[in-house]
């Protein structure tokens, strides 16, 4: 995920994730593409408003019967986010990345299912704004991983979610 200095994600629900650096696209289109699925909720996939190409898309939604489909590339669930990593695992995916918002984010942190987080630490501040995770009342200790300098104001931070 890409956050503000003062870890904000967006600035409101529908706030297009524009203000993020040409660094933090170039690498979130790699990584995405090379795990081959990102899993988000119904609001970012609206605000992006279309499926990303090169990757299966999976939409968690209450009512997945109102959405259509698209093979290989657009799937709407309301399945649990253990489930959903189940299905993936027979579909033989070994990763997945959650791509967002805050609320699909706190799903799978509270149920103990994130491996590692990365941030794009971006240098902005919203001062306001929609943090990392909602609704995931944890204590979860981490473990710094790698920083990496993406652009000349750009770090991305790679923690393991100690377990």
């Amino acid at each position: 995920m890409a956050i503000t200095a003062d870890g904000k994600i967006a600035k409101t629900a529908d706030h297009f994730a524009n203000w993020t650096s040409g660094a933090d696209k170039k690498m979130f289109v790699e990584k995405t593409k090379s795990a081959g699925v990102i899993i988000m909720g119904l609001t970012t996939y609206q605000t992006i408003g279309r499926p990303l190409p090169g990757r299966l898309n999976i939409i968690l939604t209450p009512e997945p019967e109102k959405e259509q489909n698209i093979p290989d590339s657009l799937e709407f669930t309301s399945l649990s986010p253990q489930n959903i990593l189940i299905d993936l695992e027979k579909r033989n995916f070994s990763e997945a990345i959650i791509g967002g918002g805050a609320t699909i984010n706190g799903l799978f942190l509270k149920e103990n299912l994130i491996d590692e987080i990365w941030l794009t630490v971006e240098p902005k501040i919203f001062g306001e704004g929609i943090s990392l995770f909602r609704n995931a009342d944890v204590n979860l200790n981490l473990e710094l991983i790698e920083t990496v300098q993406l652009d000349k104001n750009v770090v991305q931070l790679k923690y393991r979610v100690l377990k």
